[in-house]
């Protein structure tokens, strides 16, 4: 159904995933959903653009997980409130269409109404086949009508932040919002605020400590941030031929339907039970303690999921964002480390 030039709306904040494909994708609220539902309209005050700028070429073993952790690491959880973000520059383009999900969805950490990307070839290419895209002449009418859904000149933005990902390390994150997040061979910062004394209380962790030092229990591989078919291809490739660590309970659960079935069929399934990994079937699980599936009060868990929150994977729960990537390495070696 999504589509580059459509408007989207639905009761979940991240709604905003769809940005990627050059759609204008946000969450809404219960009475909202009634009016969209009764009247296909809905009434929004216009926010302010901002312009996310993010050049430089991708690290080997960095993912747009990191790129957008290390974005509200260095601009804070409300950096975009009040605005609408276009994500643009060099490093966003060589993202496929699954890793600019990835950083659209995590927009609304950030703060913003929603996130979203032009729409270009790759975005082409991945419509093409969709059941809902025009076909024959009227794609080629669509194509050409798509082409101009981005902001030509940076005057028009009413802010702008730039990042260089050229020498970006895995991100992780050790307190309990997604800006409390640092590189994975960073010591855990000095206290500066009660907020920063709160979170250390709550994750039982202590400034001058590394990421290796956390007694890891569970590992999450999942979630509308980190549950695509690229996703679980990044985890198992980390998982074929290994065990998953004594002291680890791997959960992976696949985005959808969809994905969980096309994993099935390139044997992504298969490496991840013979490594010891838990499958569960298509849905938010471990990411918000949906139903029975918790993080056991007091245990940290590595998650590819978008939010820390205290008690968020339960009553209790320490969550540590990452990629899927780091998320595949420390089940494997026990702790959080992309050794």
């Amino acid at each position: 159904l999504s589509l580059p030039g459509k408007t989207i709306v639905c009761g979940d904040s991240h709604t905003a995933t769809h940005g990627a494909l050059g759609a204008i994708a946000f969450g809404i609220g219960t009475s909202e959903v009634e009016s969209v539902f009764a009247t296909q309209c809905i009434w929004q005050t216009k926010p302010k653009n901002m312009g996310v700028k993010v050049i430089g070429k991708k690290p080997e073993n960095v993912f747009a997980k990191d790129i957008i952790l290390k974005l509200i690491a260095e601009n804070g959880i409300a950096f975009g409130n009040g605005y609408a973000v276009e994500y643009y520059g060099e490093a966003i383009e060589d993202l496929n269409m699954e890793e600019r999900m990835t950083i659209c969805n995590m927009s609304i950490e950030a703060g913003a109404k929603f996130g979203i990307i032009k729409p270009d070839s790759k975005t082409i290419d991945y419509i093409a086949d969709k059941p809902y895209t025009p076909k024959g002449k009227d794609f080629e009418i669509y194509k050409d009508e798509i082409k101009d859904l981005y902001t030509d000149d940076e005057s028009d933005f009413d802010k702008i932040i730039s990042l260089d990902i050229s020498e970006l390390k895995p991100q992780v994150s050790y307190g309990t919002n997604p800006a409390m997040t640092l590189a994975i061979d960073e010591l855990f910062p000095a206290i500066e605020s009660s907020e920063d004394e709160r979170a250390y209380q709550y994750m039982d962790l202590k400034p001058g400590m590394k990421f290796s030092d956390i007694p890891v229990k569970y590992v999450f591989i999942g979630s509308c941030t980190n549950g695509r078919i690229n996703d679980l291809r990044i985890a198992a490739k980390i998982m074929e031929n290994q065990k998953v660590a004594d002291n680890i309970n791997c959960i992976v659960v696949p985005g959808s339907m969809q994905v969980l079935k096309q994993a099935e069929k390139e044997g992504l399934v298969k490496i991840f039970e013979e490594a010891g990994c838990e499958m569960r079937f298509p849905g938010c699980s471990y990411c918000l303690a949906m139903n029975e599936d918790r993080i056991e009060a007091g245990t940290h868990c590595a998650s590819t999921s978008n939010r820390n929150f205290e008690g968020r994977q339960g009553e209790n729960s320490r969550t540590h964002l990452m990629s899927p990537y780091m998320a595949a390495k420390t089940a494997i070696n026990g702790r959080i480390s992309d050794e």
